[in-house]
């Protein structure tokens, strides 16, 4: 499919037949459930994804390796275990072994090998700080690419990690980051500040949105400044677009990059939102916002603490909101939000028809007759 630049909508045919927070993601991507750091050496770690507890075993050497995070035997989590100099998980109750394919190696107690089950073992990889699996079909895993984050690795950016756990469905991160309309929310933070739509890109697998900022009244706080540009009240005067926010969602991940009026990026940020319990309406966050050094690198060195201020408090307002439109989606029954602006509206079209309805979606027909009975 071809990418576009208008603000058309899918038409009804292409509109989502499910409710949306009833679609699980996709469960054939790289999906990240730990940071590197916490998982240490000849130590095992507790994740999950999506209502399945996963084991993260980092030999003393070797790569890390995923597994079910229940033993064969009895279900104990095999994250209590030890890790032996072969690189394997004991299970801390009978000490069965199982190794990085999931295959018990060892029931101590029996002097053989092969007589306990396996375990699901889950494809898995290293990047950029963090532990992906690939919780899908592993016969895919090597087809799909881990994604690329951020400018981890860059000496010309400074990247700070964030990891919020939220009380919602994934998509409405997705909603709330793609809508940069709701700058009126933030304007304790923020001040007088607008969004001007610049226009967006589609295609089979991504929507991309693309929006200037201008100040209309006030003083613009020092860590926007070094987020957005430097924007001045100009006193009723159109604002120039000296910097352009793009927020990308390519399924399943979304960015947010901006660029200065010479094109280049000065701040690219990656995260994606991995479901946690079963319904998927729990979310777990792992961000990488990018920064571009200044010339005089120390002076960002500096506002490093006020820049992380700023951002997690622009985050817990957006918090609040998206959970408070998980709880009235609970109290309703439903998914009843009104939706006009075409961007949004495109965007939940792409995470339904990439998403995977779960057990509990209903038609949306059927969910609008029981809700008017």
């Amino acid at each position: 499919m071809q990418a576009e630049t208008t603000a058309q909508e899918d038409s009804g045919a292409n509109a989502p037949r499910y409710d949306l927070r009833q679609i699980d993601c996709d469960p054939n991507f790289w999906y990240p459930v730990a940071w590197s750091r916490k998982v240490r050496p000849g130590k095992a770690f507790a994740a999950r994804y999506a209502g399945q507890p996963i084991a993260l075993i980092r030999p003393e050497y070797g790569p890390v390796y995923a597994l079910e995070d229940r033993c064969a035997h009895r279900q104990v989590p095999l994250s209590k275990g030890v890790v032996d100099d072969k690189g394997c998980v004991k299970c801390c109750y009978h000490g069965w072994a199982f190794n990085q394919q999931g295959h018990c190696v060892t029931v101590p107690y029996l002097n053989r090998e092969d007589v306990g089950r396996p375990v699901r073992a889950f494809p898995c990889r290293e990047k950029s700080g963090l532990i992906f699996i690939f919780p899908g079909d592993p016969a895919l895993a090597d087809s799909v690419p881990v994604p690329d984050i951020a400018q981890v690795g860059n000496p010309e950016y400074k990247t700070r990690q964030f990891n919020p756990r939220l009380k919602c469905h994934y998509t409405f991160m997705h909603e709330n980051l793609m809508d940069m309309n709701h700058q009126f929310l933030h304007r304790r933070q923020m001040g007088s500040i607008t969004a001007r739509f610049l226009g967006q890109d589609r295609g089979e697998n991504f929507l991309e949105a693309r929006y200037s900022f201008a100040r209309t009244a006030g003083n613009q706080p020092l860590a926007e400044a070094l987020i957005f540009g430097r924007h001045h009240d100009l006193e009723g005067r159109e604002q120039p677009v000296e910097e352009v926010v793009s927020i990308r969602t390519t399924y399943p991940y979304q960015t947010l990059q901006i660029h200065d009026k010479d094109g280049d990026l000065i701040m690219d940020l990656w995260v994606c939102y991995v479901p946690l319990g079963e319904t998927q309406q729990i979310t777990q966050a792992f961000g990488l916002l990018s920064v571009k050094k200044p010339k005089w690198a120390f002076l960002l060195d500096l506002a490093w603490p006020a820049l992380g201020l700023f951002t997690h408090r622009i985050f817990e307002e957006d918090r609040e909101i998206v959970e408070m439109e998980q709880a009235a989606w609970r109290e309703l029954g439903g998914d009843h939000n009104i939706e006009v602006f075409p961007v949004v509206r495109n965007l939940r079209t792409l995470l339904a028809t990439h998403g995977v309805p779960n057990r509990y979606a209903q038609p949306l027909a059927a969910t609008a007759q029981a809700t008017a009975g």
